[in-house]
């Protein structure tokens, strides 16, 4: 019998034209909405397609992965576990928390002159 798996180099051959073509797609998209809203909203500049891959690409790096699964985990998974590690904490850590957090964002927000 047969094994039907894909083999690493089968596997790499249909994954490089997906890719490619995801991020066809995504460039147009992002060069689209741009050349639509900001010309004339925030009087920017037209993209083109390169530029327009070339700012998918600088958001990948200025703000991590945009897949879900793996690595550091998604925003749901942290603020579940930064709840759990609240739950956990006695008073005494939970007000040493308040004070730091007050200390370090205190002023964010805040309308009045100091």
């Amino acid at each position: 019998m047969r094994n039907r798996k894909f083999s690493k180099g089968k596997k790499f051959i249909f994954f490089l034209p997906v890719v490619a073509l995801i991020a066809t797609a995504l460039g147009f998209v992002v060069m689209y909405l741009w050349n639509w809203i900001l010309p004339e909203v925030a009087h920017a500049g037209r993209l083109n397609f390169w530029q327009a891959i070339g700012l998918l690409v600088l958001c990948r790096i200025l703000f991590g992965n945009f897949n879900k699964g793996g690595g550091g985990g998604g925003f749901r998974e942290k603020a579940h576990n930064m709840r759990a590690k609240w739950h956990s904490m006695n008073e005494e850590e939970r007000a040493k928390f308040k004070e730091e957090y007050k200390r370090r964002c205190g002023g964010w927000g805040r309308h009045d002159q100091r």
